[in-house]
């Protein structure tokens, strides 16, 4: 069993601020959410390629970033469907025991105790000196990103908040530099703007060097507009990063009023773990496999 503090908030209501915040930016209704829900289940009932449960638990994860529009909610079942397809070498059969060793062993990615001042998720990712390429491959980055995404989903109050993400690159040195290859570059990016059921509101770049530059530029081609207004660079100035992320909800490794990160993916594994069969079922969706 996981820690209290590291813990996934699933089947939880929505808290009264989330409520008021689902209906003004996501149109939340309980009268649209029950006709979204019984349109969408249509449509998946006329889209025979597609394969995905007409559980309400799931068709809210697509429903609620398409702000319950169910014909978009079905596009983004489509485009999730094709890039599973095109990643399966490193997505068919994903489990958390996979990259155990990556999780335990590594501390390339985390996510932060509690929630931010405007209640969303924090994944913090050190691709700096600490990642050691060697160990942990780009393709293993990108299946421990998707691992924890597919907990994040399952939270009612990530699916409306949203997430953030702090790409830390403290110490980055050519190791680190070639390692994050176009090809992550381009898969990282896709997944992200196409077949991710998040809503990501910002991504904040900290402690970055001079040799950042050549992974931007491999990174810059494949950015569309939305994401580019969402991607924000701060260097050491962590004034700047708290324009957006407030200090009293931040550790002090980010100039925060928090105690200085002391725990690790190793913390959030059991979490990870404890969802197996959630990320199993995961493993069947998309397109309907010829038998």
């Amino acid at each position: 069993m996981s820690s209290s503090e590291f813990r996934l908030e699933r089947s939880v209501e929505l808290s009264p601020d989330t409520k008021e915040l689902a209906e003004k930016e996501l149109r939340e209704t309980p009268e649209r959410v029950r006709e979204a829900l019984e349109r969408l289940k249509e449509l998946l009932k006329e889209n025979k390629d597609l394969y995905f449960p007409d559980d309400d638990e799931i068709l809210t994860i697509f429903l609620r970033p398409c702000k319950w529009y169910p014909e978009s909610a079905l596009a983004l079942m489509r485009r999730v469907a094709e890039f599973k397809r095109d990643n399966a070498h490193l997505l068919d059969g994903l489990l958390p025991e996979h990259e155990k060793d990556a999780f335990l062993d590594h501390k390339v990615v985390n996510v932060m105790k509690g929630r931010d001042n405007k209640g969303r998720r924090v994944l913090i990712v050190s691709v700096g000196g600490s990642w050691d390429p060697k160990k942990v491959n780009a393709d293993q980055l990108f299946r421990l990103f998707y691992l924890i995404h597919l907990a994040a989903i399952l939270e009612p109050e990530s699916q409306v908040k949203g997430t953030v993400v702090i790409m830390d690159f403290y110490n980055m040195g050519w190791t680190q530099t070639m390692g994050l290859t176009p090809a992550f570059s381009k898969r990282l990016l896709t997944f992200i703007q196409d077949a991710m059921p998040l809503r990501l509101k910002e991504v904040h770049f900290v402690k970055q060097p001079m040799i950042f530059n050549v992974v931007w530029n491999m990174f810059k081609p494949f950015i569309r507009e939305k994401l580019k207004n969402r991607i924000f660079f701060h260097g050491s100035k962590m004034s700047s990063l708290h324009k957006y992320m407030a200090p009293s909800h931040l550790p002090s490794d980010y100039g925060g009023e928090l105690p200085a990160i002391d725990y690790s993916g190793a913390d959030w594994y059991p979490v990870i773990n404890e969802i197996l069969p959630h990320v199993q079922n995961w493993n069947k969706y998309g397109f309907v496999k010829d038998s």
